[in-house]
């Protein structure tokens, strides 16, 4: 039972679209993440996601709609919608899905992350 301080764990990497496990509770993980740029089009089958901005702001697009999350809002994502966040500038990001989730969904490519790494 260790506190994390998330700006600590922030300051570790300066990569993109490469989530880190932070903790793990009841089966879930909870990552940071920084996003810039566009992502892929996916979805989660079988799981519900989190995205809890800690700093900046990002769009995230549906086909039917696009919602924007700034600083100190989060948006919960179900379970087989397809989504796409979209960052112009960096945000950090805090996520919250089930462990095993893998960050493109549905799709593999280049931004997919198999063998997502603790920090």
């Amino acid at each position: 039972m260790e506190k994390i301080n998330i700006t600590h764990k922030l300051s570790l990497f300066s990569d993109h679209w490469n989530p880190k496990i932070v903790g793990e509770l009841n089966g879930q993980h909870v990552k940071l993440v920084k996003f810039k740029g566009e992502f892929t089009w996916h979805s989660h089958e079988h799981e519900d996601e989190l995205f809890y901005v800690i700093d900046g702001k990002f769009k995230m697009e549906f086909r039917d709609r696009t919602v924007d999350v700034l600083t100190n809002e989060f948006l919960i994502v179900p379970r087989g919608v397809e989504h796409r966040p979209v960052a112009e500038h960096e945000v950090s990001v805090m996520l919250f899905e089930p462990a095993g989730t893998l960050n493109t969904g549905n799709v593999k490519n280049e931004f997919t992350k198999e063998n997502i790494k603790n920090i």
